[in-house]
């Protein structure tokens, strides 16, 4: 067919600055809501689209041009939303780094992206400081969040907007720019930059905001406490002015009082974050006898999360717990449960939406000839999935540009997904595998567990052989046997784990996910 010599419709692109655009002209009043040593800090949309765009103008006037990287070593806060879109809406390139990295991570990545700018939150201005010294290309260091000035090359956010802050036009470059940056956590291997284009953000943002995602609308109040750092903040900074939702940030702080308080002081309908924080705000509310009335909706995602512990968000929280699943690689989002009362074993993770698509592979790459209720490697592809990485000279794709996610998993009927473990994870016993994920749901059913991970360590004789490490629920005490006595039965007599450790406190890596790598290093060895 021939294509028509006339453009028939308007040129509309893709760029993330559409949504503060649009968040500050129909929903200017709705509220930014951020934590700050105990207060709240609150600007409307309208208020947080003038300043950000004002920014814009100082970026440019400190020297840097479209395409530059601007790093950020900030918490949740509305001051870091002002840096994205006054970076982005230029066609500057954000790049996020997680403060519970080291200096020397931190360092590689900003030597790779080659960043000109950082911008630190409260409380990091020495953790800036020393990648200034670390990094030469850093050239400049912006304290956010009323931290002060201390060097000629530092400058403090209010002054840059008072001296040099001027209003810019938005979104002059195309749709398939660089708009972030975040690399990966390293879990298997060195990390690795993912580069998102305003493209990949703007339908990301669309794709989550399908009924059966996450379903945003201007009545929703939304608690972000899911870190801006890590896979931005599941694009919520993004979903939330888009349709107009009040946008809560917790700011450095997720202890269960500060998130309670939020929640209760602001009518939280809906709450996003990973295993670990709903722990914290659970054994709170239990010292305490609060209730969170207002919310109607949990959103659960980064690692996986015991039976145990949904059920205990649904009964405590009396919210529809939505569980999901994803990795940095796609933007954040892969799946995700809708709105259902169906039980937590029958939804999974939850469905791809629109816009992203999943396959079974074997280990030869080649699709499963019944993509249902069997396991292989998952693949995905869609528009807002890593084609290739930061700086990488080739592709991360197969021969029909599917993405190799490096988990197993299973497809039931309906769709929904079952994670059924990382290849890494799978523990070799006497050549014969050993699936820990299914160790781990059958233990982490139990009401008494909180935590639950499995892991392999050397033997002499077998190769491998399984340890399970737990972490017992709040008040809550646990006999080996009872453990043992759970798995009878359920798994082969050969899987169960030779030994079982419990520990008051279960490591987490930087993103919050259970850090294997560190029980490997404690428990995986002769």
């Amino acid at each position: 067919m021939t294509r028509p010599t006339f453009n028939p419709m308007q040129d509309y692109a893709l760029t993330v600055d559409r949504f503060l655009d649009h968040g500050a002209k129909w929903h200017g009043r709705t509220s930014v809501v951020t934590a700050v040593c105990g207060r709240d800090a609150i600007v409307g949309y309208a208020a947080l689209r003038d300043r950000s765009n004002r920014l814009s103008g100082a970026l440019l006037d400190l020297g840097l041009t479209p395409g530059d990287r601007i790093a950020t070593l900030a918490w949740n806060t509305h001051h870091h939303v002002e840096v994205w879109y006054g970076a982005m809406g230029v066609g500057l390139v954000c790049h996020t780094l997680n403060p519970r990295l080291t200096i020397a991570q931190l360092a590689s990545m900003v030597d790779q992206a080659e960043d000109r700018i950082l911008a630190v939150g409260l409380g990091l201005a020495e953790m800036g400081r020393a990648l200034m010294d670390a990094c030469p290309c850093l050239e400049r260091l912006i304290l956010l969040d009323h931290e002060t000035a201390m060097a000629s090359a530092e400058i403090e956010l209010e002054t840059l907007l008072s001296e040099q802050g001027r209003p810019v036009l938005w979104g002059q470059f195309d749709e398939r720019d660089l708009a972030g940056l975040c690399f990966t956590s390293g879990t298997t291997g060195a990390p690795k930059g993912v580069a998102y284009t305003h493209r990949s953000h703007y339908l990301h943002t669309v794709r989550s905001l399908q009924a059966d995602a996450m379903a945003l609308t201007e009545e929703d109040v939304v608690l972000v406490a899911v870190p801006m750092f890590h896979a931005s903040a599941w694009g919520l900074p993004f979903a939330c002015p888009a349709v107009g939702a009040v946008l809560v940030l917790p700011g450095r702080d997720l202890d269960g009082a500060t998130l309670l308080r939020l929640i209760n002081d602001h009518g939280a309908t809906v709450a996003v974050g990973v295993p670990t924080v709903w722990i914290g705000l659970l054994d709170h509310m239990d010292a305490t006898g609060a209730d969170t009335p207002s919310l109607r909706r949990v959103m659960i995602g980064g690692s996986s999360c015991p039976e145990s512990l949904i059920r205990r968000m649904e009964e405590r929280f009396e919210a529809t717990v939505q569980t999901s699943w994803g990795m940095t690689e796609l933007s954040p989002q892969g799946v995700i449960s809708p709105r259902t009362d169906k039980p937590m074993a029958a939804r999974g993770a939850g469905r791809p939406p629109m816009g992203l698509d999943l396959l079974l592979t074997n280990e030869a790459g080649a699709p499963l000839p019944e993509q249902r209720n069997a396991v292989g490697r998952l693949k995905v592809k869609g528009h807002s999935v890593v084609r290739q990485y930061y700086a990488a000279e080739q592709p991360s794709l197969d021969a029909d540009g599917w993405f190799d996610t490096g988990d197993l998993a299973i497809l039931d009927e309906d769709g929904n997904l079952h994670l059924a473990g990382r290849t890494k994870d799978l523990i070799k016993s006497g050549g014969e595998w050993i699936n820990p994920v299914e160790i781990e749901e059958i233990v982490g059913a139990l009401d008494s567990i909180a935590l639950v991970a499995v892991i392999g360590t050397v033997h002499p004789k077998w190769g491998e052989r399984p340890v399970m490490i737990v972490e017992p629920a709040q008040g809550r005490t646990v006999e080996t046997a009872t453990l043992v006595a759970s798995l009878k039965g359920r798994i082969a007599d050969w899987w169960i784990p030779d030994r079982i450790v419990q520990i008051p406190s279960m490591p987490l890596a930087a993103t919050g996910k259970i850090n294997k790598a560190e029980l490997r290093t404690i428990y995986g060895g002769a």
